[in-house]
């Protein structure tokens, strides 16, 4: 017998595995982000419990919009199994925040699926019981009323490169670290870099959520040497709209679920993509790119405009359609891609992109209205109306 908190939850010769109903855990992992308009950055829609803050003009927080619901794991041929964009659930005063989101929590450690691993996520508890019957829950363990969703914009999901002001005279500076690996190579080395930085920082370092490096708190006499050194390592190149905002997860060999490169591969594929976009006048334009070796979705790939996932050694699965504030996913252009067949299945559409496109049309947005893809909807229609021929069908 096997017993947790005073429970069994295996025992006998069926050795079958119980519900267990604890009073402190969840069914699996729970995710909880804050984002702050017009930034996205914390890709508010990807995860199980978001806040959103209504500004008030001011300067000041009127309250937020709670997001239930997101999650962007799935897995290849099973299509029970889907990522999904949260839903805004209402708004709640900062003084109710917390009552919120530990009625949210309970629900889905009673309500969540413990029989399932697959199956065990918010997004699903969601999609089988439906929102509305989730908020009721939420409002009666929290005894707070939620009013109803406030308007937002957001204006990007990526960070603000370079210098940005800060109080008492000091600054912050954002560095562009490619997929989050810090490097010493012949043409750059950042490694040392940062080491030099550090020696002489008497702030902070932060990491952001697409893995790039804040170095915070710089004071104005230590501004100069900071930026120079950054920039001497690589840290503050003029990089492609594309690669600017692109991502990817740490795959093989330090994942052992992935099923392809992807941090070590996606430079190489960047370098071709930069080179077709810069013959289409496009170096500039910013286009979210994200790939993962599997389709777990630890870089967030659903949420990108062009999205890689993972399907075997060299080989990817390409996704188009996203919006580029985070708000959308996108749907399955085409299946097992190698290298040469990702580059050409994306030079035709940026070519189609820089000769068709609209005043401030965003290219996720384009591929849906020339008909490249379909626009994808929430939760199981992720899997429907797949493919080129889809999307111009849906046109």
């Amino acid at each position: 017998e096997i017993w947790l908190d005073g429970e069994k939850i295996v025992g006998g010769e069926s050795d079958v595995v119980e519900p267990i109903y604890g009073k402190t855990y969840l069914p699996r992992k729970f995710k909880i982000v804050v984002a702050v308009p017009p930034s996205n950055d914390v890709d508010v829609f990807a995860h199980d419990l978001g806040y959103i803050a209504v500004l008030d003009g001011k300067g000041g927080v009127a309250g937020w919009n709670v997001t239930v619901g997101g999650g962007m794991g799935m897995t290849h041929g099973e299509p029970d199994t889907y990522p999904r964009t949260a839903d805004v659930m209402g708004v709640c005063a900062t003084k109710d925040a917390e009552a919120i989101a530990e009625a949210v929590i309970t629900v889905q450690r009673d309500w969540g699926d413990r029989l399932n691993r697959k199956h065990a996520r918010l997004r699903y508890t969601i999609e089988d019981r439906g929102l509305d019957a989730f908020r009721a829950e939420v409002e009666k363990r929290a005894g707070v009323t939620l009013s109803p969703p406030q308007p937002f914009t957001f204006t990007s999901t990526g960070d603000r490169y370079g210098w940005s002001d800060g109080a008492d005279g000091q600054s912050h500076l954002t560095l562009f670290v490619q997929n989050g690996r810090l490097l010493n190579h012949a043409k750059a080395t950042q490694l040392s870099a940062l080491r030099q930085i550090a020696q002489n920082h008497d702030g902070v370092f932060r990491i952001t959520p697409n893995q790039n490096l804040i170095v915070a708190n710089i004071p104005i006499e230590k501004q100069t040497e900071i930026h120079w050194i950054a920039k001497e390592a690589g840290l503050l190149a003029p990089w492609s709209g594309l690669r600017r905002n692109s991502m990817a997860c740490v795959a093989l060999p330090t994942c052992g679920l992935a099923l392809a490169e992807s941090e070590r591969y996606l430079p190489d594929l960047m370098t071709a993509l930069d080179a077709l976009l810069a013959a289409r006048g496009l170096t500039a334009d910013d286009i979210v790119i994200r790939m993962t070796g599997c389709p777990n979705g630890c870089a967030r790939p659903y949420l990108a405009e062009i999205g890689l996932v993972g399907k075997g050694p060299g080989r990817y699965n390409l996704y188009l359609g996203a919006a580029f504030d985070g708000s959308r996913m996108n749907k399955l252009y085409a299946e097992d891609l190698e290298h040469a067949a990702i580059v050409a299945a994306l030079d035709p559409i940026f070519a189609a992109y820089a000769a068709e496109r609209q005043k401030g049309e965003r290219f996720g947005d384009f591929t849906i209205r020339a008909g490249f893809i379909a626009a994808t909807g929430n939760g199981r229609d992720f899997h429907a109306n797949v493919g080129n021929q889809a999307g111009r069908a849906a046109r």
